[in-house]
């Protein structure tokens, strides 16, 4: 059946031939260390659940070392030389987008078309249309621009090698999330906020709640690894049982609270690290400094909506 494993077959595969085809890389002053951490996360793609949890935490503790000591390096993987690209690029104009859009669109209908196929896991459809979306425009793209034929590998490893270390942080930070939530920080932190927030004060409670997001998503990175922990502290306890909060409104707008830190912090590394390494911008922050005016605004309007619509 087609699952999960097969897209982590996919994913382990393509992180592979980063490693292999930078380890080549003669441009690349550190093309042993980009080897060396992209081959050890396909390692964890491709057969993370046959190592146990003590490989796959030494294999955790490996790359952080490779990205702490500065491994990581870029180099200048030769595909189409940037003349061809400005061909392409004037003669087809939008239309290069065109495969692009068949990643969603594959990923949409694929969701409805595949649910009653016996050979895809009917609890993993999307992701599965989504990994086929892919593959299909990649074919598709290869079929009509004819690049060279290592062209995908190697664009997808010098976009990997922009972003470096920071495209595992989210994977990393949401296990970190789970980590937690099972040691029960979430029982830690109530115990604080039962000290802290005034008794019966219904306002104090939905503001610590919602900055609680906020700042939890800060330092995770990560609303959805804030989310167990902070509905465990305040949320559950004090406002749904407490004060009888609608637990639809009180969680799905505190998700929103949470997506406010996201805009926030740079440990949110795929929304605020990843773009400004891609644009080559100067200022690895410059995202995060055009978020923080919505971001604070946006704060204060879901603490509102959750005191306003989730209490009757």
């Amino acid at each position: 059946m087609i699952g999960l494993p097969a897209l982590y077959t996919l994913a382990g595969a393509m992180f592979a031939s980063f490693a292999l085809l930078g380890a080549r890389d003669r441009t690349n002053t550190k093309r042993l260390g980009n080897a060396a951490f992209w081959g050890l996360l396909s390692v964890s793609f491709l057969a993370g659940d046959r190592i146990g949890d003590l490989g796959n935490g030494i294999l955790v503790l490996a790359l952080v070392a490779l990205a702490g000591c500065g491994a990581l390096g870029r180099g200048a993987p030769g595909t189409t030389t940037p003349e061809e690209r400005s061909a392409f690029a004037a003669a087809l104009g939008n239309r290069l987008f065109a495969p692009a859009l068949i990643i969603p669109a594959t990923a949409l209908a694929g969701t409805f078309a595949l649910k009653h196929v016996p050979f895809v896991d009917p609890r993993q459809v999307t992701l599965v249309s989504l990994g086929l979306g892919v593959l299909i425009a990649l074919a598709a793209a290869g079929a009509w621009l004819r690049p060279p034929p290592l062209a995908p590998l190697e664009e997808g490893r010098r976009l990997i090698d922009s972003v470096g270390w920071a495209a595992v942080l989210p994977q990393m930070l949401a296990a970190l999330g789970a980590v937690f939530a099972i040691a029960g920080v979430g029982d830690v932190l109530g115990g604080l906020a039962g000290t802290i927030i005034p008794a019966g004060n219904l306002f104090a409670a939905v503001v610590a709640f919602g900055l609680g997001m906020a700042v939890f998503t800060m330092i995770m990175g990560n609303a959805f690894a804030a989310f167990p922990v902070i509905m465990a502290a305040i949320g559950l306890p004090i406002l749904i049982r407490g004060h009888g909060g609608d637990p639809a409104v009180v969680a799905a707008i505190g998700m929103l609270a949470g997506f406010c830190g996201t805009l926030m912090t740079p440990m949110a590394a795929n929304f605020n690290i990843v773009p400004a390494a891609l644009l080559e911008l100067k200022d690895r922050s410059a995202v995060i400094h055009a978020q923080i005016g919505t971001a604070l605004p946006l704060l204060i309007a879901n603490i509102l909506l959750i005191y306003f619509a989730g209490f009757r």
